[in-house]
Parts: C-alpha cells; sequence; structure tokens
C-alpha cells in the first residue's frame, strides 16, 4: 500500500507542471527526496521538509504535499516553485489545492515567470485541462520591480489573463496598459505570444515616422503566419498631410532556399495625383551537382521614390540572375543583369541596360615543369537601348550611345616560385589571352575585332625576418621586371576605366580591373615592404613602391598614379591595435609630393563607444568620368551613456563643396522589458529628383512576448 501511493504521488504531482515544449528529458523514474515521510492511516500519505520531486526533467520544490487517497485530493503548501522540463516555465506559489487528475485546481499566491521575461501574477491560479492557466485580476510584466517600489516601468493589468501552453498564446480580457503607473490605453481583449514563441500572427510594435516633406506617419504592421516556411508581413501606414503607405512583405523558406518578396504602394503630395511605389524580390536555392542560384530583382515607379521613403540610397537599379558553383579547382559562374539609372542627367538609353556574363576557371598544374596555373574561359555582352552610332559631344568617354558589344576571352596564367640556398626567392610568370569582339551600333570601333595579349616576368624577393624584444620583423624588398604586348584591332575600354593602384596590384602584369584594356611595353615594379608583429598583439605594416615603364600608356588616366613612364610614388599601411584600435590608408604621390589620390581609414571601439573615420581625396580625370575634384570625409561613432542608453551618429561632408550631403544621429533606450529607438536623418543635398529634407523616426517595443531577447537590466538606486 505504502509503495503504490508513492507511486501515484510522484506520477500525478508532476503534471501540474505545463506539458514541455521541448525535448523530454531521459527520466521515466520518478525520484522524492524530503526530509520526513509518512503515512497517516491508510488513505493519506505526507512527504514534508524540503521536498524536492523530479520526473521527465521536471522538478517540483514544497515545503510540504500530502495526498488524500478518499478525497482524492493534493494539498502542497509552499513556497512552491515548478518547472517544467524546458526550463522555460517556472510556477511559483505560496499553496495549492488541486485534483489528482489535475483537470481543476487552484494555486494561492501564484505567479507564472515565461523564459526568465515575462512574469504573471495574482492571488488566484486556475489550471484546467493540463494545457491552459488561468489568472484573475492578474498583473503582467518583464521589467523589474526596484526596493522600496511597487511600480514597473509598465505593466498591462487585465480583469482575466489566460495562458495556452499548447498554442503558447496569452489572452487578456479587459486589458489595461500602464507606464510608470499611468495607465496609458484599454483594450477590452488582447492577444499576445508568450516569449517561447518564435512566429505568430498578430500586430507587430508601431513606428512613428516624421518627415518635413511628408509630414507625421503612423505604421501598424501586422504580421501573419502561413505555415511553419512562409510569414506576410501587412505595414500600412498614414500621415497628417493625408498620404498613405501599405507596404508589404512575403517570406518563404524551402528545402533548398529561401525567397523574400517586398514592396510598397504610396500616395502623397510630393508627386500629386500619382500612385508611387516599388517592388523587390530576392531568393537563392540549392541545385543538384553543387550548383546554387540565386536572383534580385527591384522596380520603382520614379527615380525619386527609394530616397523620399529612405528605403535606399541607391541611384541604379540592379536585377540579377546568378547560377554559380565552386569546386577545389574549378569555378563557374553565370549572371544575366539588368541595369535602370536613376541619376539625375544620366542619359538612360547610353546606360548598359542588359548584361550578360559567364566565367569558368580551372586551376591546374604542369607535372615536371612544376608551378600552378589558371585556365579562364569568359563571355561577355551588354546592349543599349539607344542605336546612336556616335558618341555626344557632352560625353566624357568615347563610345558611342548605342554601342553594344559580346566578347569571347581564353586565357590561361603560370606561376612557379624557386627558393635559393640565400633565401632569395625566385619566381617565373606568365599569361596569355585571346579575345574576339563583335561591336555593333559603334561608328568608331563596330565590327569583329579580336586581340592576342601575352606577358612574361621574372620576380626577386628577398625577405629579412629579424625576431627579438617581444616582436618579430619582416622586410622583404621585391622588384619585378615584366615584358607585355598585344596585337590586334581597335577595341573600346568600357570596363576598364577606373583604376587603383594598390599594394594588391603593384606586383600584376596587367593593372587594369577589366577585360577591355591592357597593360603593354616592358616595365620594372620596385617595392619594399614591412611587417611587424608584437607578442603583445600589435601588428603593422607598410607598403611602397614605384613602376618604371619604356613607354606611357595612354588609357591610364592621370588620377590612376599609373600615366607617364615613371608612376607615382604609391604608399600603403595598415595598423591593428589590441586595444581596438585599425588604421589603414593608401597615397599616390608625384615626385614633388603631390597628392594624386589619398584615402585613410580609422576605427576605434571600446566597451563603452567606436568610432570610425574615413577620407578619400583625389584629383579630377576625365577617364574615370569624374570633372570634378573629391574630397570628403565620413563620419561616424557610438556611444553607451549608461547600460540602457546608446546613441549613434554619423554625417558625410564634402570639403570640396563645403556642405554635409547627410546626418544621421540615434537614441536608443534598452533594459530587461522596453526598448526605445529615436533616429533623426537630414538629407542636405539637392538635385532635380531629390530635394533636403529631415526624417525623425520613433519605435517602441515591450520584451517579453515572443522571442524578442531582452537588454540590459534595470538599474536600482537608492
Amino acid at each position: 500500500m505504502r509503495r503504490h501511493l508513492i507511486a501515484f504521488l510522484l506520477c500525478v504531482t508532476l503534471a501540474v507542471a505545463p506539458p514541455p515544449t521541448g525535448p523530454v528529458m531521459a527520466q521515466e523514474t520518478a525520484t522524492l527526496i524530503a526530509d520526513r515521510l509518512e503515512i497517516a492511516g491508510d488513505s493519506t500519505l505526507i512527504a514534508d521538509g524540503a521536498v524536492e520531486v523530479f520526473h521527465q526533467g521536471r522538478r517540483l520544490t514544497a515545503s510540504k504535499v500530502v495526498y488524500d487517497q478518499t478525497t482524492d485530493r493534493l494539498r502542497i503548501e509552499g513556497p512552491i516553485r515548478l518547472t517544467d522540463a524546458a526550463g522555460t516555465t517556472v510556477i511559483v506559489a505560496a499553496q495549492a489545492d488541486l485534483a489528482a487528475d489535475l483537470t481543476e485546481g487552484l494555486m494561492q499566491s501564484a505567479r507564472i515567470v515565461l523564459q526568465e521575461q515575462l512574469q504573471v501574477s495574482a492571488a488566484e491560479l486556475r489550471r484546467s485541462e493540463g494545457r491552459y492557466t488561468q489568472l484573475d485580476n492578474a498583473v503582467a510584466s518583464s521589467c523589474r520591480i526596484c526596493a522600496g517600489s511597487s511600480t514597473p516601468l509598465w505593466e498591462i493589468r487585465a480583469r482575466r489573463i489566460l495562458h495556452d501552453t499548447e498554442e503558447r498564446q496569452i489572452y487578456f480580457d479587459h486589458a489595461q496598459m500602464r507606464v510608470g503607473g499611468v495607465p496609458v490605453f484599454y483594450l477590452p481583449s488582447l492577444r499576445m505570444p508568450d516569449p517561447t514563441l518564435d512566429r505568430s500572427t498578430g500586430f507587430l510594435a508601431p513606428s512613428l515616422v516624421v518627415r518635413t516633406d511628408q509630414g507625421t506617419g503612423l505604421t501598424f504592421p501586422y504580421f501573419v503566419t502561413l505555415g511553419p516556411s512562409r510569414d506576410l508581413t501587412i505595414s500600412p501606414t498614414v500621415t497628417t498631410t493625408g498620404a498613405y503607405t501599405l507596404g508589404l512583405r512575403y517570406r518563404q523558406a524551402f528545402d533548398t532556399g529561401s525567397v523574400t518578396l517586398q514592396g510598397a504602394i504610396s500616395r502623397d503630395d510630393l508627386q500629386p495625383g500619382q500612385m508611387r511605389g516599388y517592388a523587390m524580390a530576392d531568393g537563392t536555392f540549392m541545385l543538384s551537382g553543387g550548383y546554387r542560384l540565386a536572383f534580385h530583382a527591384e522596380s520603382v515607379s520614379d527615380d525619386a521614390y527609394l530616397a523620399d521613403y529612405d528605403i535606399s540610397d541607391t541611384d541604379r537599379l540592379t536585377n540579377t540572375l546568378q547560377i554559380d558553383r565552386v569546386r577545389r579547382d574549378t569555378f563557374f559562374a553565370g549572371r544575366l543583369i539588368n541595369f535602370q539609372s536613376l541619376r539625375a542627367g544620366e542619359l538612360g538609353s547610353a546606360t548598359p541596360y542588359l548584361l550578360t556574363d559567364a566565367t569558368y576557371l580551372h586551376r591546374f598544374t604542369l607535372g615536371a615543369l612544376g608551378g600552378e596555373g589558371m585556365l579562364r574561359l569568359a563571355v561577355h555582352t551588354h546592349t543599349r537601348r539607344s542605336s546612336v552610332a556616335t558618341d555626344s559631344p557632352d560625353d566624357v568617354d568615347d563610345v558611342a550611345e548605342g554601342s553594344d558589344m559580346g566578347r569571347l576571352s581564353l586565357g590561361a596564367e603560370w606561376r612557379r616560385d624557386w627558393i635559393t640556398t640565400g633565401g632569395l626567392v625566385v619566381a617565373a610568370l606568365g599569361e596569355a589571352r585571346l579575345d574576339a569582339y563583335r561591336i555593333q551600333d559603334d561608328a568608331l570601333y563596330g565590327g569583329s575585332p579580336s586581340r592576342s595579349f601575352g606577358a612574361a616576368a621574372l620576380e626577386l624577393r628577398w625577405p629579412w625576418v629579424r625576431a627579438g624584444n617581444g616582436a618579430q620583423d619582416v622586410i622583404e624588398p621585391v622588384a619585378q621586371l615584366v615584358w607585355s604586348d598585344s596585337s590586334g584591332g581597335l577595341i573600346p575600354n568600357e570596363d576598364s576605366r577606373l583604376v587603383e593602384f594598390d599594394e594588391s596590384n603593384l606586383f600584376s602584369l596587367n593593372r587594369f580591373p577589366g577585360s577591355d584594356a591592357v597593360e603593354t611595353g616592358t616595365r620594372l615594379a620596385l617595392g619594399l615592404s614591412w611587417t611587424r608583429l608584437s607578442q603583445d598583439g600589435w601588428s603593422f605594416g607598410v607598403t611602397g613602391g614605384r613602376v618604371f615603364r619604356d613607354s606611357p600608356v595612354a588609357t591610364f588616366g592621370v588620377a590612376s598614379g599609373l600615366s607617364g613612364t615613371t608612376s607615382d610614388w604609391m604608399v600603403g599601411a595598415t595598423v591593428d591595435a589590441p586595444g581596438g584600435l585599425q588604421l589603414a590608408g593608401r597615397m599616390i604621390a608625384s615626385s614633388n609630393l603631390d597628392v594624386t589620390r589619398g584615402e585613410v581609414h580609422a576605427a576605434y571601439s571600446s566597451s563603452r563607444y567606436s568610432i570610425s573615420a574615413g577620407y578619400i581625396n583625389s584629383i579630377a580625370d576625365p577617364v574615370e568620368a569624374r570633372v570634378d575634384k573629391v574630397s570628403d570625409i565620413v563620419l561616424s561613432g557610438s556611444y553607451t551613456f549608461t547600460p540602457q542608453w546608446s546613441g549613434t551618429a554619423s554625417g558625410r561632408y564634402d570639403f570640396d563643396a563645403d556642405s554635409y550631403s547627410r546626418v544621421d544621429l540615434g537614441l536608443a533606450y534598452r533594459n530587461e522589458c522596453a526598448s526605445f529607438d529615436l533616429s533623426i536623418s537630414r538629407r542636405l543635398t539637392s538635385s532635380t529628383n531629390l530635394q533636403p529634407s529631415t526624417t525623425v523616426d520613433v519605435s517602441f517595443g515591450l520584451i517579453g512576448f515572443g522571442s524578442g531577447a531582452s537588454g540590459a537590466a534595470r538599474m536600482c538606486r537608492n
């Protein structure tokens, strides 16, 4: 009889806990621990003193448990603490009177803690069907209540709160929202997901947007779950000026990939009488054979819509469809790209609107000859809407407005290194390429020209290594002698106008980034690098060099630093410090130290603040389609005032125009139960389709509903 009662008690008592939402721990046999265990008569079992019961991963602690078989009731005296198997739900109570089958019962002075965030308290807690937990005249909050105060930052008071543990939903009847103890709004009924639920249909946190050109707008996003792998977000916005926007976002996950569709339609006073909007689509899928398919599509009603609604700063729409595969020795990528310009004053018909591109790479070795090589096969086409076969008089390039091009390229490159007994590294390298073109609607370059290109080089490196005094230094002088030549018809340069002279191509056989232009002639590149690695985490590197050639390359612009028979000096440096400091810079300067192009980036981060700055300076160069000098600085930073409050700031300043182009400020508050974000953005530039404007965004969220993570704990001060 005693063994039967104990087994029965252990089986039914643990059912007080909500059904576990995660995997049940492997503990089928219940364990009871108590200071004293006795049987009163033949029908009552009493466990008294520090009672602990473990069963299937759940744990019950109480001061006393009494089971009366005649009434089939359980009486539990507290303090009671009941934790489910997943550890996500904790019930705390002073005492409980429950039926043995737990279909009904009460818990006095009870509190539920969900996911260590949301707490729901009431004088009485009633459980039914092992699924529902009802609390009458209850209070819910995820805020910490400081000593000496009974008022949380926010709370929801309701006549009844019902927690459905199967659906993982919380229902409020006659709910009153209070902030700092002050009633803010009332709702007859309210439903929210509990903290264990990742996705649930319902309203998301609203946001307030104030724009100088559109007035004040309020957005109420509504999230709809369409099954375990799909969802839809509907975001209507209304403004004080009578404008409205309806935003939509659809997401779906598949076994092999995912797709996201989003867009919006608007009607406003910026362009009266017109329906404006945009649409975007993104997707990625894994195909058989290791291939990956990716696409991106975007469309907009007018050139200014994306900037007017702070959706994107892009000034050129790009639609792409790509398939690729990467293997140890091979790479393949095929792309279809469509461009649409949003730039004011840019002739859209003269911009390539459709581009196809396919590249195949194969890495190989040459057996006894040694070394490693790469075989490259590439196909490229681009098409313009215009059919004008001549260049515009005010255009900066020499390409006809309607020029259409197709190109087939086959090339190979090879390199082998030898290390001498004295530590000198000798390398032989070479490249060969054949390009076949078909050019239409071009009076100057039209036809089917072809070109062959070949290059060979001898390279000497002599690394010097020194270790000591807690650091290691590596100094490496490099000399590279290159010969290259090409032959063939006249070919326009469309993809190699912007040339960057830096550490990565100081010793390249061809410094043009694309395929239309090649670097020819005999040249000597000299460089010196110094790298220092410290045991305390510091690292420092600097590289400098110059190129000497027998004859200038006309297709290099003056801003590249590579025009003429002697290039400008190129110096690049990097610093990485363990304290969070990072520096990187590059300068191209002539022999008399006139800077042709320079750029520097600096960043520092600590536990409380971070700052980054970038500066670029470049002379004007018609070859690079830049008719004005560039001198811009970009600054951004963040600062944590307290564990809850933080701020951000960023801006871009044009020294040449002596004005800011954009300034952004942000202020955020986040603690264990609430979040608040304020951002102010000022766009100062203007054009035919963009006017200066200021945008203010405000959003507020309650933490504890859904799977949102909490922030810093609320500080309690005397």
